[in-house]
């Protein structure tokens, strides 16, 4: 049969396989190689930059090739995978030399944006999850798997708290039910068939692949559309990863009514995870990272993505930090220790789903044996103990690794430089048998150089002929009756001899059978350390909790933070405040501390006047960045802090558009203020920054007046608030609203110069200094000359505050004054509508004194538009 003919059932065996993969690129092996066919093809070509060729498959059948080395499958995969392609990794399954016909071949794996374990693929201190979402009605159910750890974790709540999991989450793939609409922000969306959602599946297949016969015993029994998400997740991974399902061995049901919820634009807004406008800039995830291993880092990535609403976890976590800030030598021998350990969770995992190198395997037992270390190291710590009894030192699989595995293993599995010498007796005596084979074979040259009087005589070996003797051409004639010729060659031939044969049989045999023996060892030896998976992963949990404690006790001791006091009640007093991030990139001391009052009894709203650029912003965004890490179980930047729980963190901070959505500046301000009137309660802490600025001035003051007024009177709200304004006209309701309270930021003037202090103080400001600062970003001289024209125009007030001296020469008067709202008359207004005695008045009294005062009102300010029709007096 010709090579044509042997091409047919190929081709036809790969299109089976690519209508079971539709969706994805099948990397299809062929000998040494991984090819792709038609469509895939072109898109390997283009994407990886590699040639694109063509395969007869049929008689005039030319189909475009393109193909991979098989030892550069990561690195090729790793770039398919970054540019959002799904690959489906179709091996030989059997093999190719004592195959009779067509060798059998089916995807192992579907590698996806979620469901990755190669490390080059991997960031190390971030997980990479898989999630499912299901909705029905207002509730949804989410559950979410990292395979790369382990992790398994389903929730059931209502519809909004979901997408602030699935931001909290940010996974890399989200599996929905066909036809869903997509939440917002999620990069790689798989629909499922209705099927892989359904409830009574699913249970069936989470009871199956759990080895139960109930959900209660994982708390999930009761909540329909979280069990719904879960065997959405099984149902996915068992098409697409049958080697790694294995992985998942435990499901956790949570709440998220025991965390606090930060939605995206908080975390953004006060830099948890990403600094600067590119995201590249200081952090405070970068201020509190010292952890010294990758599961250290990830827990406290999750840490600060879910902080805590329980009292009594956070306090257990604060006297752990303590104890390690007060004994400074036992902390730094316990970084030291874990500075040794590998990342034991995603090691375990490799091994548990056979793809761990034998590097790996010993890197895994490296670090078991530093367990023991790790409890050497803090000795007794009370605080610690119940993170230290979830250490095990787990010898059992040491010495296990230990006995099987080379220290420095130099060679890939199957070629008898991996499992050590004295594990398998069978395979030391192949070992021997290979080695003293060469021996003589390396001796048979000089030996036959000897007898023949051939001084150039050579024993080689290739892949065609095996080992050969090789003579060179003017010494044919001495060569023996019995060299057995095999190949001649421009300068010399070839010859073979029985004798050479029979040790070329003894070796090739042996290796041979170390190429089965030596591989199924190490599998064995892998499934042996699987088996207790369990106890090493629960170690890891706990290194990892250390490792956190640790990094948090290492920050507070190199950036002078304090333990905060955390209590039940609705006051926030901080003395001495610091922004954690800020303050790094000042020179020591130079960051200008600052206290805080806030309790919802008689400092509800803090309402902050002051120049650009004088530190509104950051000293809001610090007293939340305070809180938050307070209730992660962080110490704190500050004197004094005393933390009533905050049970969510609101911010509407910083100018920015929508233009996919179609929304303005202002609108996107207006929508993100309205989601916090709706959604805060009288235990959240509410930051805005500017509210009102997108829009003309007086809609914007009343904008910005209404909203303080809303939060400080509505029965469900009366939240803690940090208000920063350049609105100086709201700071007369100090005298209306009993718990609002006016600060500003101190601002020293001398000669026409501003200097601002970045002290927060009691009062008010009157001024905004913008020109001021104008001059400081560069503007151009002319332009900041004019302003200075337009400003007075503007205002038509007599000055008080004078340009710097430079323009002083082309102006002496110009005083920078906002417009006042409360006049003399609006003041007599107010104390008109303070003189009713409403409980006296009728319903049709109380509707035309409101009308007369709104007109009067109206008489005050320039007209406003209406929506509808303008209301009329009562008859």
């Amino acid at each position: 049969m010709g090579e044509q003919e042997k091409a047919v059932p190929i081709w036809r065996q790969y299109q089976r396989i690519k209508r079971a993969y539709p969706d994805c690129i099948v990397l299809f092996r062929l000998g040494d190689f991984y090819e792709t066919f038609g469509e895939d093809a072109y898109t390997t070509s283009r994407e990886l930059e590699i040639t694109l060729t063509a395969r007869e498959m049929g008689k005039g059948h030319r189909v475009p090739m393109a193909g991979i080395p098989y030892h550069a499958l990561e690195g090729y995969l790793a770039r398919l995978i970054k540019k959002g392609f799904k690959v489906a990794i179709c091996e030989q399954l059997s093999d190719p030399a004592t195959s009779r016909g067509l060798v059998e071949r089916d995807v192992v794996r579907v590698v996806t944006p979620g469901t990755l374990i190669e490390p080059s693929l991997l960031e190390q201190k971030a997980n990479n999850y898989l999630s499912a979402l299901v909705v029905d009605g207002s509730e949804a159910g989410l559950a979410y798997t990292d395979i790369s750890t382990g992790e398994f974790a389903v929730t059931q709540c209502p519809w909004p708290q979901a997408l602030l999991e699935l931001e909290r989450l940010a996974p890399a793939e989200l599996l929905l039910p066909e036809g869903a609409a997509p939440p917002p922000g999620v990069a790689t969306i798989t629909p499922l068939p209705a099927s892989a959602f359904d409830l009574e599946e699913a249970t069936e297949r989470l009871k199956a692949h759990l080895g139960v016969l109930t959900l209660e015993p994982f708390g999930c029994a009761h909540l329909p559309l979280a069990v719904r998400s879960a065997g959405a997740i099984l149902s996915y991974l068992a098409r697409t990863q049958k080697d790694f399902l294995a992985l998942i061995t435990s499901l956790r049901t949570y709440s998220t009514d025991h965390f606090m919820p930060l939605d995206a634009r908080t975390r953004r807004n006060l830099e948890v995870f990403q600094g600067g406008r590119q995201g590249t800039g200081p952090s405070l995830l970068s201020v509190l990272d010292y952890t010294r291993t990758p599961m250290g880092g990830r827990l406290l990535r999750r840490w600060l993505a879910q902080p805590l609403l329980d009292l009594q976890e956070l306090q257990a976590r604060l006297d752990g930090v303590e104890w390690l800030v007060q004994h400074p030598l036992e902390r730094e021998r316990l970084r030291g220790v874990l500075k040794e350990m590998a990342d034991l969770e995603r090691l375990l995992n490799r091994v548990r789903a056979g793809v761990a190198l034998p590097r790996e395997v010993v890197a895994l037992r490296r670090s078991l044996e530093a367990l023991p270390r790790l409890l050497e190291a803090v000795g007794e710590a009370p605080p610690l103990a119940e993170v230290l009894r979830r250490l095990h030192p787990c010898r059992e699989v040491v010495d296990l690794i230990a006995r099987a595995i080379e220290e420095e293993p130099s060679t890939p599995v199957g070629e008898g430089g991996v499992i050590k010498a004295g594990f398998s007796p069978e395979l030391d005596d192949l070992r021997y048998a290979a080695r003293n084979a060469r021996e003589v074979l390396a001796s048979l040259e000089q030996k036959e150089r000897e007898r023949t009087g051939i001084a150039s005589l050579k024993v080689g070996y290739n892949k065609v002929f095996g080992y050969y003797i090789e003579v060179s051409k003017p010494n044919l004639p001495k060569v023996p009756p019995h060299y057995i010729r095999r190949q001649t060659l421009t300068e010399a031939e070839r010859f073979i001899t029985p004798e050479l044969k029979e040790y070329e049989a003894l070796i090739l045999n042996a290796q041979e059978r170390i190429g089965e023996l030596e591989p199924f060892l190490f599998r064995q030896v892998c499934r042996q350390i699987a088996e207790m998976a369990p106890r090493i992963l629960e170690s890891a949990q706990a290194v990892a909790h250390l490792d956190v404690l640790a990094s948090l006790a290492e920050a507070a001791q190199r950036n002078g933070y304090v333990r905060p006091v955390l209590n039940d009640s609705t006051t926030i007093h901080i003395v001495g405040g610091r922004h954690p991030v800020v303050e790094q990139v000042l020179p020591p001391g130079a960051f200008v501390p600052n206290d805080t009052l806030l309790d919802t009894r008689e400092s509800q709203i803090l309402l902050l006047t002051g120049p650009n650029m004088s530190g509104k912003s950051t000293y809001i965004r610090q007293v939340a960045l305070i809180v938050l890490m307070a209730q992660i179980g962080s110490f704190v930047p500050a004197q004094e802090a005393t933390i009533g729980l905050v049970d969510r963190l609101f911010t509407r901070i910083g100018l920015q558009d929508d233009l996919a959505e179609g929304q303005s500046t202002f609108m996107v301000e207006m929508v993100e203020t309205a989601h916090i009137l709706h959604h805060a309660t009288p235990r959240s802490l509410v930051l805005l920054d500017e509210v009102g600025r997108g829009t003309s001035t007086y809609d914007g003051l009343a904008i910005a007046q209404a909203v303080l007024e809303y939060l400080h009177n509505h029965p469900r709200l009366g939240c803690r608030t940090l208000f920063a304004t350049h609105y100086h006209e709201l700071t007369a309701l100090e005298g209306v609203l009993p718990r609002l309270r006016n600060y500003t930021v101190q601002v020293k003037e001398e000669e026409g110069r501003v200097a601002f202090l970045h002290r927060i103080v009691p009062g008010r400001a009157d001024r905004s200094y913008g020109v001021h600062v104008a001059q400081l970003a560069g503007i151009p001289r002319p332009v900041v000359h004019r302003a200075w024209e337009v400003l007075r125009a503007l205002e038509g007030k007599a000055p008080t505050l004078r340009p710097p001296a430079g323009e002083r020469k082309a102006r002496r008067d110009g005083q920078a004054q906002q417009l006042p709202l409360f006049t003399g008359l609006t003041d007599a207004l107010l104390q008109e509508l303070l003189a009713l005695d409403i409980n006296t008045l009728t319903p049709l009294e109380a509707l035309t004194k409101l009308y007369e005062l709104q007109s009067k009102a109206r008489a005050l300010l320039p007209p406003v538009p209406q929506l509808g029709k303008s209301p009329q007096p009562p008859a």
